[in-house]
């Protein structure tokens, strides 16, 4: 399968609405709203077009020429300004390929090479053994486990903690 990362521009507008209107939420936060609407997808594009390059690498992922889903990272503030974090999500039927990986891989490079970091930390739900593996693939070391530090459809739920440094 070809996987390959492509910055997200302006006409793939219906494409991003879509993959946040069908995506998995079990493990999402809560920030991506549903529905998610044209506006919705207006305003994260303009976000993404301001801060391109200078505090985060934003990308959609493209398997054998669909786009499947989105990856970033982005660079923290404060006195974490070296640090970043990455996020992610697929369309369910794109999952177990190993795609998420490769994306994964790809878009570490672009941010170790593109924003002055050096560190990426991640956080996933203990319960989403899929995420954990794409990260631990990629070389994230588990640093901790905050208990019950998630709450989501009325559960509490364990945050694992990862980090890679450059």
């Amino acid at each position: 399968m070809k996987v390959e990362l492509k910055k997200w521009t302006l006409s793939e507008i219906d494409k991003l609405i879509y993959i946040c209107n069908n995506i998995k939420r079990d493990y999402l936060k809560n920030r991506v709203p549903y529905p998610y609407t044209k506006e919705d997808a207006i305003s994260w594009l303009n976000y993404i077009d301001k801060n391109e390059g200078k505090t985060g690498i934003f990308r959609a992922i493209v398997a054998n020429g669909v786009v499947c889903g989105t990856i970033s990272v982005e660079r923290k503030s404060d006195i974490y300004i070296k640090d970043s974090s990455i996020g992610y999500y697929l369309l369910d039927e794109f999952s177990g390929k190993g795609i998420m990986s490769y994306a994964t891989q790809q878009i570490l490079n672009l941010a170790f090479n593109q924003l002055d970091i050096v560190r990426v930390s991640a956080t996933c739900f203990s319960e989403n053994l899929a995420s954990r593996k794409v990260l631990e693939k990629n070389e994230f070391k588990q640093e901790g486990i905050r208990r019950k530090a998630i709450f989501k459809n009325n559960h509490y739920y364990d945050e694992i903690i990862y980090g890679k440094s450059r």
